[in-house]
């Protein structure tokens, strides 16, 4: 009787610790995040990945499992985004995503209107998945790349954001060369 209980005790703790274990791992992507934008700058990427998206082995290139849906993650880092002081955002999607719709993919035609409505007014590029994935590599053998897996089962999802400076842009940069050629 006293092995039995002891046995009973330590399977429920046993279970008590892996869903405690489940849900810190859930919750902690976002800290993760909180902690890594701080870091990031200009050149550097975050990807909210698909739940098939290949692991990568670029040195600079860092996956975490979130176990969160596709567009929670990107809520989650547009909001994280927009308090930075430092870096913005410039978002590319799959050019495959376009060509996606619900009888080759069901559900892909929710999931765009969810996304554009979480993505929140950004302007989106498209590029071929297969060469985001080499930008991301070649990326990561200089530039770090946080790479944020969800729970997402639709293909070509993937949110790719590479971030740029919030404070000098492409125009300031411009004049500043123009004036450096003068001198």
């Amino acid at each position: 009787m006293i092995k039995a209980t002891l046995i009973v005790a330590l399977v429920l703790l046993f279970s008590v610790a892996v869903m405690a274990d489940a849900s810190t791992h859930t919750a902690g992507w976002k800290s993760f995040l909180r902690q890594q934008i701080p870091i990031l700058g200009h050149r550097n990427w975050i990807v909210i990945a698909d739940s098939a998206y290949p692991a990568q082995n670029s040195s600079g290139i860092t996956t975490v499992e979130t176990g969160a849906t596709q567009v929670e993650v990107v809520q989650e880092v547009m909001r994280q985004l927009a308090t930075a002081k430092h870096v913005a955002p410039i978002i590319y999607l799959d050019a495959e995503l376009k060509h996606l719709n619900d009888s080759l993919a069901p559900g892909v035609d929710h999931y765009k209107n969810d996304l554009h409505r979480a993505l929140n007014g950004h302007a989106t590029q498209s590029l071929l998945h297969m060469d985001l994935i080499n930008k991301l590599d070649e990326s990561g053998k200089t530039f770090k790349v946080v790479i944020l897996k969800t729970n997402m089962t639709l293909p070509y999802t993937s949110v790719f954001i590479n971030l740029d400076c919030k404070y000098w842009g492409p125009a300031k940069e411009k004049q500043l060369r123009e004036i450096m050629k003068k001198h």
